[in-house]
């Protein structure tokens, strides 16, 4: 008789189908057109309905399936008054059809720590700058993200009115990454991809360090990772705080399963475990390839003045 699948693969399979419907969520918010804005730390920190509504049913729906799994979201929600037409129960069935890598398939549910960004690039939405948003679940274990889900609602949305909107990518440590086609970056140009609206002297500091042949400034942590991985971009540079758990955990696993590599600013691996402070404080650097070429450039002044 088949052995069921191993819990990570249930879970990876159940947030696939639960990210498909946080995109339904995300879109059906901006075309009812009020989008429920609140600042929270400031105009450059900002929630919305879809953030508060697209949480709710993420962290509902993965929580009824695996009640011992540790679910950290980034909005502080009350948790009980969740209707049930935001629970999504399905799953992807090709996911579970993959054969788990055997160093996950004695994983428990206590054991594993999902992290979620319900609508990473919230500021981008507003603003109407769709293709920049994505919704993220990261899957850790071990303190180590070893699973992601990252859907894009709005991708395809400049294809004209048949388009068909969205696209879920997931990528499992050992299998590899699916749903966009990995591509590595023009050799030899530096592409420098960063904040849109997290900008300061130091961020530009250590970009200036680089020589970029080119930098592009886009929103959201997700949609950085996809840049690298569909060759737009070859390098990820982040020198300030203000990156989450949250905002990297599904990205790195991702980027890692298909051959990458994501630190902090000096060089430093990012843990997931619960007890983890949320803040990524020493920033981010990324590359899908030569992740030492841009590592060695940090400045050491850069380095200096953002402790980990």
């Amino acid at each position: 008789s088949m052995a069921s699948p191993a819990l990570l693969m249930r879970v990876v399979a159940s947030a696939y189908s639960v990210a498909e419907k946080a995109a339904t969520i995300v879109r059906n918010v901006m075309s009812a057109g009020d989008l429920g804005i609140v600042e929270k730390a400031g105009p450059n920190d900002l929630q919305t309905k879809a953030d508060r509504l697209v949480q709710m049913s993420i962290c509902a729906s993965l929580a009824r399936k695996f009640p011992k799994v540790t679910i950290i979201g980034e909005e502080e929600l009350p948790t009980d008054d969740v209707t049930e037409d935001l629970i999504e129960d399905g799953h992807c069935e090709e996911i579970l059809k993959k054969p788990c890598p055997a160093q996950y398939t004695g994983i428990k549910e206590e054991e594993l720590v999902i992290w979620v960004d319900p609508l990473d690039g919230t500021k981008e939405y507003t603003e109407g700058l769709l293709d920049h948003v994505t919704v993220l679940i990261g899957i850790a274990y071990g303190g180590k993200a070893i699973a992601g889900v990252i859907n894009q609602p709005y991708y395809n949305y400049e294809a004209g009115a048949k388009a068909v909107l969205g696209r879920t990518i997931w990528g499992v440590l050992g299998m590899g990454a699916f749903g966009f086609q990995l591509t590595e970056a023009p050799a030899g140009k530096h592409i420098v991809v960063t904040t849109r609206s997290h900008s300061s002297a130091l961020v530009n500091e250590c970009i200036a360090a680089l020589n970029p042949d080119h930098v592009i400034r886009v929103g959201g942590a997700g949609n950085k990772i996809i840049q690298l991985i569909e060759g737009k971009a070859s390098a990820y540079v982040f020198a300030s705080p203000g990156c989450k758990k949250w905002d990297t955990c599904a990205p790195e696993a991702i980027l890692h399963a298909v051959g990458g590599k994501i630190t902090d600013i000096c060089g430093n691996s990012f843990q997931y475990n619960k007890e983890v402070k949320h803040m990524n404080s020493a920033g981010v650097l990324a590359t899908l390839r030569n992740y030492d070429y841009y590592a060695s450039r940090i400045p050491n002044a850069v380095k200096e003045s953002l402790v980990p």
